[in-house]
């Protein structure tokens, strides 16, 4: 339309005074534009040339607001959509030597840019009307999945909350929510491994405690019950109510201890020379050992410093020469300390029977026994290995369990070497 309307501007312009019979000569020329109406109007608003057929206003005076603002020396367009057609209108002004002598006004009612606007307009109301469902759809059925596997989720915790620890989530998928039931499931995994171990632990630790408070309780009543008991006897029987009582508190002792360090509180760690350690253990057990007919004898090298306490190396080294000495009676034990490289490094090798290697992986668990009847009457409690590798592992070491070439078993403890700062 403004294309249209400079054409007819451009076949004006060269008119000095716009007048009707001027006017509708220039118009003449124009080639037809297929527009609804054109005006020409002189520069007060009066309309010189009209094409609409019926209804002419040549003569009128118009105030179209497009007119007026042409006469005022802009151009102006405007488009409204309604009743379903399109309704347009451009004008501009008629200059002769820069002075508007009139104004051009073009106007077009479309209604087949209308009616494909209206089809458009309908295709997308339905295009979007089947996205909607679609989408409405699909939300319902993501939000009962997700409802579904977060319902199943929240079943499996009530249930562990209860306390059923083997109730597994069986959710499937890849997505965000599979992943927390499997790490669900793998917390219920440990949770059911430590009740096991829990539970295993109370009775293996009641069971410990019962027999020797039966073994009290049995020989206190013979000596109540004995109405003339030979002085000897009643001697040899209260010498076995202290062994008992003796046995009752290393255990007690032994099942602080393990509850301490279970309950992660652990002393603070320092720089320990591993050497005077191990001379005063070597010292105590001496004794034991020469009374049991076995050899006891160590190796080690200055300049093994480990974090850890005093107490709690002479706990470790204490019960794994303890133990050779208690299963290797008449045997030789050696013992050796060595620095290798960032680690210290503890080996105690006897040539007792060695271990089964069916119970070699379980050697460390708390209250078990390669042999029970053996393990008792020996003294044993079936804490001390349990103490030495928890002891060991919390200070960031390790501890292994063999069985020698040569016959016998060999127990291996590596420690970090301490660093700069706390030695």
């Amino acid at each position: 339309m403004e294309s249209s309307v400079s054409v007819m501007v451009y076949s004006l312009s060269g008119l000095e005074q716009l007048t009707q019979e001027n006017v509708a000569e220039a118009m003449a020329v124009v080639e037809d534009t297929g527009l609804s109406r054109i005006l020409v109007t002189d520069n007060v608003g009066k309309i010189l040339y009209d094409t609409r057929e019926t209804g002419n206003a040549v003569g009128d005076y118009t105030l179209y607001t497009e007119i007026v603002q042409a006469l005022r020396g802009d151009d102006a367009f405007s488009c409204i959509y309604k009743n379903g057609a399109f309704r347009s209108r451009a004008s501009s002004p008629v200059l002769y030597q820069n002075r508007i002598i009139g104004a051009v006004y073009a106007y077009e009612y479309d209604t087949e840019q209308a009616a494909l606007l209206e089809g458009l307009q309908w295709n997308l109301l339905r295009l979007s009307a089947m996205i909607g469902a679609v989408v409405l759809m699909l939300s319902l059925l993501l939000s009962r999945m997700l409802t579904g596997k977060i319902s199943q989720l929240l079943t499996a915790i009530r249930k562990v909350r209860e306390g059923a620890y083997s109730h597994r989530a069986e959710i499937r998928g890849h997505d965000e929510i599979a992943q927390i039931g499997d790490e669900f499931n793998s917390l219920t995994d440990r949770l059911q491994t430590t009740e096991n171990a829990r539970r295993r632990f109370v009775s293996d630790a009641s069971h410990e405690l019962k027999t020797p408070l039966a073994a009290i309780r049995l020989l206190s009543d013979s000596i109540l019950q004995a109405d003339h008991m030979d002085p000897e006897m009643t001697r040899e029987f209260v010498s076995d109510i202290g062994q008992e009582a003796e046995r009752l508190s290393r255990i007690t002792e032994d099942l602080l201890r393990l509850t301490r360090l279970d309950s992660g509180v652990m002393e603070a760690s320092t720089a320990v020379d591993a050497l005077p350690v191990l001379e005063q253990v070597m010292r105590m057990m001496d004794l034991v050992a020469q009374e049991k007919g076995t050899s006891l004898t160590y190796q080690a090298e200055e300049g093994c410093i480990i974090s850890s306490t005093k107490d709690e190396l002479h706990q470790v080294i204490y019960n794994l020469v303890d133990n050779a000495v208690k299963y290797s009676a008449g045997g030789d034990i050696q013992v050796t300390l060595v620095r290798e490289e960032n680690q210290v490094t503890l080996t105690v090798a006897d040539n007792g029977p060695g271990i089964p290697e069916e119970d070699i992986d379980r050697i460390f668990e708390r209250f078990y026994r390669v042999d029970k009847a053996r393990s008792r009457a020996a003294g044993g409690t079936g804490l001390g290995l349990a103490i030495v590798s928890d002891t060991v592992r919390r200070r960031g070491g390790s501890v292994h369990a063999a069985n020698r070439s040569c016959g016998g078993a060999m127990f291996t403890v590596c420690w970090p070497v301490a660093e700069e700062a706390e030695v």
